[in-house]
């Protein structure tokens, strides 16, 4: 018999995430499980504090659980080595973050060329997928402009280019448009959701808009340590 299952492109298992304060124990994650099919697009709500950036780190390699699995691919994420982490970290995932994190000495395309040189890909090869991308999301007369050259609205869409250059699996956003303005953070709003039905890319996007996030397919809010469907 065949098995029609569609693997999750991320899935994570009891995550469990607790800091110290003095001598009092805060948990902010109590036992998160989430999966998310290939292509889905996903929205986590919450109040500030609530834990929604230690999810995503956690989810991203960035921080690790007290407790719990996320496995990406069919990989599990924290049992690899560090080197293994950062290599499947590299081929899966894109990150988009709320202040851009382009580097200011580089042009728009040679930041959005960059994770394709760490993967190892070559120069040329690079150059032209950067290109590609940024014209996928309006940039493409802008390859030579540094980010202080860019608008905020330009600077965003470039790491949203930057995110989308390796063909990730999925995107993870944390607060993606939050340093924006209405018109443009809904101008790449928009734009994440085209690229993601035309790259078959899944995305998990931390906001505080509930107007953005009820555009997604599932919408999720972070309660006291758990995900709760909204």
């Amino acid at each position: 018999m065949n098995d029609n299952t569609i693997q999750p492109v991320l899935s994570c298992t009891g995550i469990t995430k607790s800091y110290r304060q003095g001598v009092e124990e805060l948990k902010v994650l109590d036992g998160v499980s989430l999966e998310i099919a290939p292509a889905e697009n996903i929205a986590i709500l919450g109040a500030s504090g609530t834990g929604k950036s230690t999810l995503l780190h956690i989810l991203g390699g960035l921080d690790k659980p007290n407790a719990g699995e996320v496995i990406i691919a069919g990989q599990s994420l924290w049992q690899q080595s560090a080197s293994k982490r950062e290599k499947l970290r590299n081929l899966k995932l894109g990150f988009i973050y709320q202040f851009h994190h382009l580097l200011a000495e580089f042009t728009a395309l040679e930041n959005v060329a960059m994770p394709l040189l760490i993967r190892g890909e070559n120069a040329e090869s690079a150059a032209n997928i950067a290109k590609l991308q940024l014209d996928a999301v309006g940039l493409g007369q802008r390859l030579n402009h540094k980010p202080g050259e860019l608008s905020g609205g330009e600077r965003q869409r470039a790491a949203v280019a930057r995110a989308l250059a390796g063909q990730p699996a999925i995107i993870l956003g944390d607060e993606p448009t939050g340093n924006l303005d209405e018109t443009n953070a809904s101008l790449v709003w928009d734009l994440m959701l085209d690229l993601n039905q035309e790259n078959k890319t899944s995305l998990v996007m931390v906001t505080h808009d509930p107007g953005l996030a009820k555009r997604m397919d599932r919408l999720y809010e972070l309660r006291q340590g758990r995900l709760v469907p909204v």
